[in-house]
């Protein structure tokens, strides 16, 4: 009986608290918004993103030679066969 005097009287002020959460929760969004009375307006300019139409100009040789990328394809295999082998050892 004593629990549930206890409920009652502590109810009201839970709900109380948590309406309030949920209202000061409900402007935080707006008060983001706000900027201050006296805060200059930052002129978009419409050129300023790059165009996504334009492409790069296409290359006239590979990057890296067929003979010195499978070269380095070796030497990445190489170093992955080690680390799985060390990796296998470690455990």
């Amino acid at each position: 009986m004593l629990a549930l005097r206890d409920l009652q009287r502590k109810l009201p002020f839970g709900g109380a608290l948590l309406m309030m959460a949920f209202a000061l929760g409900g402007c935080s969004s707006q008060l983001a918004d706000m900027t201050p009375a006296d805060a200059q307006g930052h002129a978009r300019e419409p050129g300023s993103y790059l165009p996504v139409h334009d492409l790069p100009p296409d290359r006239d040789q590979a990057v890296i030679p067929p003979d010195q990328r499978a070269k380095i394809e070796a030497e990445l295999a190489a170093a992955r066969d080690r680390q799985a082998v060390a990796a296998k050892d470690a455990k």
